[in-house]
């Protein structure tokens, strides 16, 4: 049976049609020497210099990188040790529970996580601004973050950890200097993936940022609004160039985490 008959072939490039097309054409227009964002006039980078002079779209993209690389680093480690207690603490009190919260954000709508944070920081007294933005990114990207590790560690042979503590490493030496190394390209997979979610969300954001925390993303909503613009077609480019280029590294380490643990395998089991 031919696996590739016209139809399967159709679909496929249907498909990738369907998601790719629009932003590709986002990409070439950013290239347009015109202002009309629908009309080619021509191949032109004047856009993009325009962009880095635009100081309004400048300051957006600032905060946009520090709550980026803020909230990723926090949610990663605070992932880590959420997949941790799932993986390793099998029954304790109050793990369903823990559970629930940890996976609630997977599916609750961003509209009611948005405002109900909104409601918290009013709550406490909490003024609106960078901070609040960063605690709410942290909330709904340590969820991702623990859910790619704790796949990790489900198939993580806990006898190396076991010679380790039997060769008289502590617990917290074996985590940093066995665990670690070994489920590392999924924490550098979580971080790169709450990263990205951080970079890209808009409605959290809308709710929990206050003056002088505008994100690169509502700042874009809030101008294409009034029309589209080539230098929001360059802003959009730069980003779709930030999350493929983090996406290609993620890929190259895992590929070679997994080709080094191959040959490990193989070596160990010529040398037994």
């Amino acid at each position: 049976m031919n696996r590739w008959s016209r139809f399967n072939i159709a679909s496929i490039v249907i498909g990738f049609a369907f998601l790719y097309l629009p932003i590709v054409l986002l990409v070439v227009f950013s290239f347009n020497a015109s202002k009309l964002v629908t009309v080619w006039a021509g191949f032109s980078t004047q856009w993009y210099g325009q962009l880095f002079r635009n100081q309004a779209l400048m300051d957006a993209a600032w905060v946009t990188v520090r709550v980026g690389l803020l909230s990723a680093t926090v949610a990663t480690v605070l992932g880590t040790l959420a997949a941790l207690a799932m993986t390793r603490y099998q029954r304790f009190h109050g793990r369903v529970l823990f559970s629930g919260m940890i996976y609630a954000p997977l599916v609750m709508p961003e509209v009611i996580t948005g405002l109900s944070m909104l409601l918290l920081f009013v709550a406490i007294g909490f003024d609106r601004g960078f901070w609040t933005l960063t605690i709410a990114h942290i909330t709904f990207t340590m969820c991702f973050v623990a859910v790619v590790i704790q796949s990790r560690l489900a198939s993580f042979d806990r006898s190396i950890e076991e010679a380790a503590l039997d060769l008289g490493a502590t617990p917290t030496a074996t985590f940093f200097q066995v665990t670690l190394p070994v489920i590392a390209p999924a924490v550098f997979s979580g971080w790169v993936l709450a990263f990205t979610l951080s970079l890209d969300d808009l409605v959290i954001s809308s709710f929990t940022s206050g003056p002088g925390a505008t994100t690169l993303p509502m700042k874009i909503y809030s101008q294409v609004r009034l029309g589209v613009t080539p230098e929001i077609n360059a802003a959009c480019t730069i980003l779709i160039g930030i999350v493929a280029t983090g996406v290609l590294i993620t890929s190259i380490v895992s590929r070679r985490q997994q080709i080094q643990r191959e040959r490990d395998e193989r070596a160990a089991f010529a040398a037994g």
